[in-house]
């Protein structure tokens, strides 16, 4: 994994740099660039960029706007702070395939009808682009991404002389139902996903947000025209799969054993067996107490943190905090007590509430929240209950 990683960066980042601002010839072109999905969470949406190609300048050139650095200052914590800085790279067009071969991914090139002068407008706009002090730029998953920039570029070069349209979507998603689309093999990555990401990514996608994902890039456009001197064509003069992907092998017939789902209902499957053995035995077991609470609490401010500390737009108004409450991180140490203090009949059933709050904003779709969460959601009910009923007579 770390090979492939590494074979990757060094790829992407291996920028020519060698050509000055030259004039391109009468067969230079201007491709969009579409990769299919890879096997990794980071590559499941699938990957835009640009070639360059002049057989007699000897230019066949790559510029990727998905590329981001290890090495930056402070690269993890401004990740985390939601602050990352992507930047556009070049690479030669034989590494960057070398690189989706080796990966087993698609690759597709639309070469755009443009006339000499736009073909040269558009090479010098990405030249300059790239140069160090103007590369880099402040990356948003939604909404300025390697698959938005496409078509940026392009309006910012050619102007009103390209018109795109949205006949090509047919659906009324929310950028959570899209996400959904891309992580149906990784369905941890999707548990992660739907625990981070707050109620603002269930809101319906406008046709516009669609442009996050490099497909819709690729199909907006086939279906995009150009004018030119009164004549409006299609802006794609032709589509070439230049690399096709191997059948992969199918999903091993016991995948679904180790899903979040799975794994999270044996657990609360677990939990819910030692809970009857405590209300049978009237007996409490304060060690899963403490770690379900330290847990939930822990969750639960991670979750907080990522609303309110950092830039993220996709962290904000997540509502998985109503199970995962962060007070629990300080009430778990308050349960390795024989006795319950007398606020925690209470604080207990406050928990009960959150999660049928929970529960019918759920149904009402203000924000869907995993599957995988639904037996926990009863067996931390049910644990509620009984917590209850040991601090009731404290009441």
């Amino acid at each position: 994994m770390k090979l492939k990683r590494y074979f990757f960066l060094f790829v992407l980042l291996s920028s020519t740099g060698i050509y000055s601002q030259i004039n391109l010839s009468q067969k230079a072109s201007i491709s969009v660039v579409t990769c299919g999905p890879g096997s990794e969470l980071y590559s499941s949406f699938g990957h835009s960029a640009f070639r360059v190609y002049d057989p007699i300048n000897k230019i066949d050139k790559i510029y990727n706007y998905g590329t981001f650095n290890f090495n930056a200052p402070n690269f993890y914590l401004n990740f985390a702070k939601g602050k990352l800085t992507y930047q556009l790279s070049t690479s030669r067009f034989g590494y960057f395939l070398q690189v989706y071969k080796y990966e087993n991914r698609w690759v597709k090139t639309q070469e755009l009808d443009l006339n000499q002068e736009e073909i040269q407008a558009t090479f010098i706009f990405l030249e300059n682009n790239a140069k160090p002090q103007n590369r880099d730029y402040q990356y948003d998953f939604f909404y300025d991404n390697c698959s938005t920039k496409i078509e940026d570029v392009i309006t910012t070069v050619l102007k009103d002389k390209v018109s795109f349209n949205d006949s090509h979507i047919k659906t009324n998603k929310s950028h959570r139902d899209l996400i959904a689309d891309y992580t149906k093999n990784q369905k941890w990555g999707k548990f992660g996903i739907d625990l981070a990401l707050g109620s603002v990514i269930d809101k319906k996608a406008t046709k516009d947000d669609y442009k996050f994902l490099p497909d819709f890039i690729f199909y907006g456009f086939e279906n995009a025209t150009i004018k030119n001197n009164g004549e409006i064509k299609p802006l794609v003069k032709k589509t070439t799969t230049v690399l096709n992907a191997q059948k992969l092998n199918p999903i091993k017939p016991l995948a679904f054993l180790t899903t979040p789902f799975t794994i999270i209902l044996i657990i609360s499957l677990l939990i819910a067996f030692i809970t009857f053995k405590n209300f049978k035995n009237k007996k409490r077991a304060k060690w899963l107490d403490f770690i379900l609470f330290f847990l939930t609490g822990i969750i639960g401010l991670v979750v907080l943190l990522l609303w309110f500390a950092t830039d993220h737009t996709a962290t904000y108004k997540n509502l998985n905090f109503l199970w995962a409450f962060a007070p629990n991180l300080i009430v778990a140490f308050y349960l390795l007590k024989c006795k319950l203090p007398q606020w925690t009949f209470y604080y207990f059933i406050l928990l009960i509430i959150l999660i049928f709050i929970m529960i019918v904003i759920w149904v009402l779709k203000i924000q869907v929240f995993n599957n995988a969460l639904l037996p926990l959601l009863i067996v931390l009910v049910t644990r509620y209950y009984l917590l209850l009923k040991f601090a009731i007579d404290k009441a």
